[in-house]
């Protein structure tokens, strides 16, 4: 039982930290504006890059790091391996739903690399170096991060074997990732998705 309430604490102190939404407060602090009422309406690094620029873009981006890592890091503190993975499901929840910002925020690519590299640096290395390679070939970011979040879920496989934990973990990063780019799916499926540089479609 004990276990337990350390694993809840670590998923809620992860939740409210990837509620702290980077792309939005960047954007205010710019421009005075919301960046979801902006391209794509996602509140991500990637909307920040086509609406404000790479500046701003590269603040969000450090942002997002920085706080799932620390959300890791206080997971591992309270709740060791097990920690980590609660700590990545909540900071993950908390960047696509944040609470600080009426539940509307980005896609959680960002936060869920960090995750996965403190779960197993060799899942996180493969899914995140795929995932780019594939972006700069094709110029999709949505194709990327939908086959890294793919990938994170049949690496542990691989790698992990039967470990019901990371399983149960992957699949709910790799889930939420790919249920976020429902939209995304269905205009690369009509290939009308938008490529990097065009205006439109962040993370």
């Amino acid at each position: 039982m004990m276990n337990i309430m350390k694993y809840i604490a670590a998923l809620i102190i992860a939740y409210l930290l990837g509620s702290i939404n980077t792309s939005i407060i960047v954007g205010k602090i710019k421009s005075g504006e919301d960046i979801r009422n902006y391209g794509s309406g996602n509140a991500g690094a990637t909307n920040t890059l086509r609406t404000f620029g790479k500046a701003a873009a590269v603040l969000v981006l450090i942002g997002d790091v920085l706080k799932a890592v620390a959300a890791i890091l206080i997971g591992r503190l309270i709740g060791g391996e097990t920690g980590i993975y609660a700590a990545g499901i909540g900071v993950a929840l908390g960047h696509n739903f944040p609470v600080f910002f009426g539940f509307k925020g980005g896609k959680g690519i960002v936060v869920s690399a960090v995750a996965i590299l403190f779960a197993d640096w060799r899942i996180g290395l493969i899914s995140i170096a795929l995932s780019i390679v594939i972006i700069a070939v094709t110029r999709y970011v949505s194709l990327g991060s939908l086959i890294g979040s793919v990938l994170i879920i049949v690496l542990g496989f691989l790698f992990r074997g039967v470990d019901i934990r990371y399983i149960i973990f992957s699949v709910v990063l790799g889930g939420l990732a790919i249920f976020r780019h429902r939209k995304n799916i269905l205009r690369l499926i009509k290939g009308t998705e938008n490529k990097l540089g065009s205006s439109r479609e962040g993370k």
